[in-house]
């Protein structure tokens, strides 16, 4: 009984049963079509993200700028730029000023360009812009400009 048990064993074990090319062919194709359909959706929404992190990005700086100005009672002048809320500039009260500054670090927009301080502001007390994937003022969609007056 033990050598018929063995024998259907080996007998399984030298099958040599593999996937057929239409088989590896179906399974390829049905891969393929999930990849491109979760690409898809993903794609657009990269762009919704890149917008949303610029406005986020806006609001720190915002925040930093109010902190600099309770410390200081003065928003940093337009020459010394947003680079006042991370390192001391010149011309100011050193006492006054917050040690370690406001931020950390000056984040860029999601594009990769500074954004841009206007003081004082054409559309509120100050301005903060992103010009958008494109780098240039105006567009539409993933280049629209990105304000800190639209809230």
């Amino acid at each position: 009984m033990n050598i018929l048990r063995l024998r259907d064993q080996i007998k399984f074990l030298e099958k040599d049963e593999g996937f057929t090319l239409i088989e590896v062919l179906v399974t390829m194709a049905i891969i393929s079509i999930m990849v491109v359909g979760v690409a898809l959706t993903i794609i657009p929404e990269t762009g919704k993200a890149q917008i949303i992190r610029a406005k986020s990005d806006i609001r720190i700086l915002e925040q930093g700028l109010e902190m600099y100005r309770l410390d200081m009672l003065d928003y940093p002048e337009k020459e010394m730029g947003l680079a006042a809320l991370k390192s001391l500039p010149s011309g100011v009260d050193e006492e006054r000023y917050r040690k370690g500054g406001y931020l950390k670090s000056l984040p860029d927009d999601p594009w990769g360009n500074p954004y841009v301080y206007i003081y004082p502001g054409e559309n509120d007390v100050y301005d903060i812009i992103s010009y958008g994937a494109d780098g240039e003022v105006g567009g539409e969609a993933a280049d629209e400009d990105i304000v800190s007056w639209d809230k």
